[in-house]
Parts: structure tokens; sequence; C-alpha cells
């Protein structure tokens, strides 16, 4: 695996950017669900970060819960468009009020997939909260409720966001030099 500093070309958005945000986040949810409970689902493996950090962020009582969904491969800079669901929730959400953590929101095929499949599941109310947006990327119309910053259609990693599964300690997000970046073969 190559170092990471040989594959940065920029730092996107520094660690005290994104703890900012994510407190503005935090205290933006905690006043909308004053008087109601709420869940967080963790869209594992990059939400980790983010979920943490924003849970810790609100104030107001909240359980927290995990799905895997899966729509890239290693070496991939692109999802493929399709979802599969391969760690599903261990709390039933009906009637909750539910809000969809994720890292990245990219083409927006599999955020729309994993909420579809929410929906059927009779919660209460159901937003997603998304750390990144890349709206030049958008195929499929995903609501986003929170949102930490929109980004221009770059090749990110760090902050929860994987490099060939690598890097998700960072405490920034970091933009890949395609130039000298080799996946995996």
């Amino acid at each position: 695996m190559q170092n990471y500093k040989d594959v940065l070309s920029e730092i996107l958005i520094d660690a005290e950017t994104l703890q900012a945000r994510v407190k503005e986040l935090g205290a933006q949810i905690s006043a909308d669900y004053l008087k109601d409970d709420l869940l967080l689902i963790c869209i594992l493996r990059g939400g980790v970060p983010f979920t943490v950090d924003l849970s810790r962020c609100i104030t107001t009582p909240h359980m927290v819960d995990f799905m895997a969904v899966s729509s890239y491969g290693v070496g991939k800079r692109e999802s493929s468009g399709s979802a599969r669901v391969t760690l599903d929730l261990q709390t039933d959400i009906r009637s909750k009020n539910v809000l969809l953590v994720e890292d990245i929101v990219d083409s927006g095929h599999t955020i729309s997939s994993v909420l579809q499949m929410l929906e059927t599941r009779q919660p209460k109310s159901l937003k997603v909260c998304a750390l990144l947006d890349k709206p030049e990327r958008r195929e499929a119309h995903v609501p986003i409720h929170y949102l930490g910053f929109s980004i221009p259609n770059k090749f990110v990693f760090g902050y929860g966001l994987d490099l060939d599964e690598y890097y998700r300690n960072l405490p920034f997000v970091g933009v890949v030099d395609l130039e000298k970046y080799q996946p995996p073969s």
C-alpha cells in the first residue's frame, strides 16, 4: 500500500473545519429532535468516524445502529450503482425517527436503495445526514436533510472514506492525485 502522503494532492477539508461543521450539524439535529427520540443508522464502514463524532454532538436522547451496504470494490473510484446489504439493522425501526448517517452521497444509487428499503419498515420519519455530497455525480434523487459539505467531483479519502480500505482514520478529507495513485491489481 502506498503512503497516503505520496498520493495526496490536497487537503480538501481540514480537521478543524470538519469538527466545526459536525458540531453545527449536531446542534441542528438536537434542536430538530428536542422532543423526539432518535435513531442514528450509521452506514458502515465509511460513516463510522462521522457518526461517532456527530453522536457526541447530539444532546438529545438517541440510539445508534449499524448497516453495511456495498456498492464499491477495492480499487474502484466510483459506485457500481447496485447496492447490496451485507449487514442489516438489529433495531426495529417501526414508528421511530430515523436519521441515516452517510459519509458521501455520490451517484445517489446506494443511498436511494437503502431509503426505499427502510421506508418499507415504516419508520415515523426517515431523513439523511451526509458528511459529503458530490452533486455533479448525482444520478438518483436523494433528499439530504443535513449536509456537511458539497464537494467537487474529486476522488477523496480520509475521515471514514477509504483509499483501497486504508486511511479511514485520517482526521481530514484529502484528494487523491490520480497521476501518482496506483490502484491494487
